[in-house]
């Protein structure tokens, strides 16, 4: 094992969920009578936390029991919509694989509520091969606050500097950076130009491996 860990997003990272996400929003909006546009998904949905997403979307502030009973509803048809569906970003597994052989801790951080992470775990088989998981349930502050982030440095014995994070979202890059890690801006969702400056990108994870990361974490 060496001193390294390397913290996964899970939305849009390690699997591609977000136009799942986007087909339960459009039931969920719908239902509720509530406009929405593609741009508003991608400016106000991938990468937020619900609560925000539901305050922007409804026009006032969604919190409490409230906030809890229309995650549940939403978080629902999401999984009912993907649960047949779970696959990685092409050659994840792989890129893990090397990661663990080459002594990396490994983590996921998400914004996704526990159940979505279980849905996910389940599927893949690679509980075993984390050091630590947390969800939203596990956290008080959300991305673009660093809490999960440290948080998961903490659990796994690594110092922040020492981490490498994987991101789509602007608030999810935002969050590693706040917490002094480096970040790998992974395209599935959004331009480059669309995230904050990250220290390497790629569309999947063809484009990186153990040694790379070692290069990145190794680089003042």
């Amino acid at each position: 094992m060496n001193n390294y860990a390397v913290i996964f997003d899970m939305d849009g990272v390690i699997c591609h969920t977000n136009p799942y996400h986007a087909k339960a929003f459009e039931a969920f909006f719908d239902n509720y009578q509530i406009p929405y546009t593609a741009k508003d998904f991608e400016d106000h949905m991938y990468g937020k936390h619900n609560s925000y997403i539901m305050t922007h979307f409804f026009k006032r502030p969604v919190t409490g029991d409230e906030l809890k009973k229309l995650e549940q509803e939403k978080e629902a048809l999401f999984r009912n919509i993907y649960r047949e569906k779970v696959e990685t970003l092409p050659y994840y597994m792989e890129f893990l694989e090397d990661l663990k052989f080459q002594g990396f801790k490994t983590a996921v951080a998400t914004s996704a509520p526990q159940a979505n992470l279980d849905l996910i775990l389940a599927v893949l088989k690679i509980e075993n091969k984390m050091e630590s998981l947390l969800a939203s349930e596990h956290v008080a502050q959300h991305k673009p606050h660093p809490e999960v982030y440290l948080t998961s440095a903490e659990r796994i014995g690594v110092d922040p500097k020492d981490c490498l994070v994987f991101e789509d979202s602007f608030s999810g890059v935002s969050a590693a950076k706040n917490a002094g890690m480096k970040v790998v801006g992974v395209l599935s969702t959004h331009h480059k130009d669309q995230l904050p400056p990250c220290d390497f990108y790629i569309r999947d994870y063809s484009e990186v491996n153990a040694e790379k990361v070692f290069e990145l974490l190794r680089h003042s």
